[in-house]
């Protein structure tokens, strides 16, 4: 008996380790946090002073209170700090190119390595006191606080720490009170050289893992539903000690009287619909790992019996997806607001005969991250804000939109809808680890069997 469960025990553990093969290495979490510390030192050292100067803005000044984290204030905190502690304030004061800046955090202690506490309770028993007799040493010209009309991501100042930091600053200083909108933006939006080497892996794992859920290790047609793999993918992400930062899903169109809707697609669609040979499927998820996001969506096809590949009919709707992307890609160029992008590739892929919907947004320490919006699923228009924000090179973009192709053999029109991840710098833009460009076919067609 003992060595049936050798046996078995041994047998459990090879297929583990085979089953993940296919994965790039994930670090454990300790590695993981000094890799997070590197960066976040990398960036406060060489980023930071370069985007305070950009933005003329001298000093800048984060409130918050534990479990109500400024969103800004989130992507600072050393890897071991999984929150603010009590009220947490930091400051950056450019001291200009010589002496660069100083970070200091109005607390007791020290946050990390990078920011140097600065709270004597003995000359200052009140905090907001403290955070004044820094200011007033200092006597910045602008003093940048986070709150913005378009972004949330730069909104972070509580309506309770706002008042009662105005409440205590002098009134000479009042005026020099401005919004570190665009700065909070810049910051969270670049991605430095070391994180681009690192995010290619990231997203790798991703694409590794629609892979899997897109093959008949979990799909049996005629039994497994969308549901089943939607929280196998959930299951997944868990297995591997990642996170996602949305529920997935899965969807499908198939030869049947149902049209494309939006709002079915992504918010009320059924739950469990059967997976059947002949379905074209479709997924969307992301995964979280070192502090970057992932957003990707793909397409798979259901063989049916006696079909080796995927209908060329589909091909060739697929191909008027990828198409639609290089007319959107083909636009980014620095300066340009995403409402202009999002302008010139509708015209562009219009004269060419694609009903192309674009709905691209940046990517980064968010899923939805701060940057240009580049139209919206219901509105192909201008957005107004976020959408005439400019390209900035170093940023990072999930390419999300579809096309609506006329499928006479289904007698109805589809949608294909495709989401990558890309990177624009002055070279020009490029996907981080490639896209898709040919459906996936399930069963994958065995070597040497036909």
């Amino acid at each position: 008996m003992k060595k049936i469960y050798l046996f078995v025990f041994f047998y459990l553990t090879v297929n583990q380790v085979l089953s993940q093969n296919a994965i790039p290495l994930i670090l454990s979490e300790r590695e993981r946090a000094v890799v997070i510390d590197e960066i976040l030192e990398d960036r406060m050292n060489n980023l930071l002073p370069q985007l305070m100067r950009k933005e003329g803005i001298d000093m800048w000044v984060l409130i918050a209170r534990e479990y109500n984290e400024d969103p800004v204030m989130k992507t600072m905190l050393p890897s071991v700090w999984l929150s603010a502690r009590r009220r947490t304030i930091m400051v950056f004061f450019d001291k200009g190119p010589k002496e660069g800046v100083e970070r200091l955090a109005i607390a007791r202690y020290d946050v990390g390595n990078l920011l140097k506490g600065e709270w004597d309770l003995n000359t200052n028993p009140d905090q907001w006191d403290a955070l004044m007799k820094v200011i007033k040493e200092k006597n910045p010209k602008k003093i940048g606080l986070n709150f913005s009309t378009h972004y949330a991501h730069a909104d972070g100042l509580t309506y309770t720490e706002h008042k009662e930091f105005l409440d205590k600053l002098p009134t000479d200083l009042q005026g020099r009170v401005v919004s570190a909108a665009n700065l909070a933006v810049n910051w969270l939006e670049t991605r430095t050289t070391r994180e681009m080497i690192i995010y290619q892996q990231i997203c790798r794992i991703s694409h590794e893992i629609i892979q899997e859920a897109f093959s008949d290790k979990v799909i049996q047609p005629g039994i497994t539903t969308t549901d089943d793999v939607v929280w196998w993918l959930r299951q997944r992400v868990t297995d591997l000690g990642l996170e996602t930062w949305f529920h997935p899903t899965v969807d499908i169109q198939r030869f049947d009287p149902e049209n494309f809707d939006h709002l079915r697609t992504f918010s009320k669609r059924p739950q469990k619909q059967v997976i059947m040979p002949g379905d074209l499927l479709h997924c969307d998820f992301g995964i979280t790992y070192l502090r970057l996001n992932t957003d990707q969506q793909q397409h798979a096809y259901v063989l049916k019996p006696g079909e080796a590949d995927v209908p060329g009919y589909l091909k060739a709707a697929f191909k008027q997806g990828n198409r639609l992307q290089d007319n959107l890609t083909d636009n980014f160029k620095a300066g340009l607001t995403g409402n202009e992008i999002l302008a010139k590739a509708l015209t562009q892929s219009k004269k060419e005969g694609l009903r192309g919907t674009i709905y691209t947004h940046p990517i980064g320490n968010h899923g939805h991250a701060a940057g240009p919006t580049i139209g919206m699923w219901d509105n192909q228009g201008k957005t107004i804000g976020s959408g005439d924000y400019p390209l900035n090179f170093n940023t990072a973009y999930s390419i999300e939109l579809n096309v609506s192709v006329d499928l006479p053999e289904w007698k109805k029109p589809i949608r294909i809808m495709l989401e990558e991840d890309g990177f624009f710098d002055e070279k020009g833009f490029r996907y981080i680890d490639g896209r898709q460009t040919e459906i996936i076919p399930i069963p994958k067609p065995l070597s040497g069997v036909k």
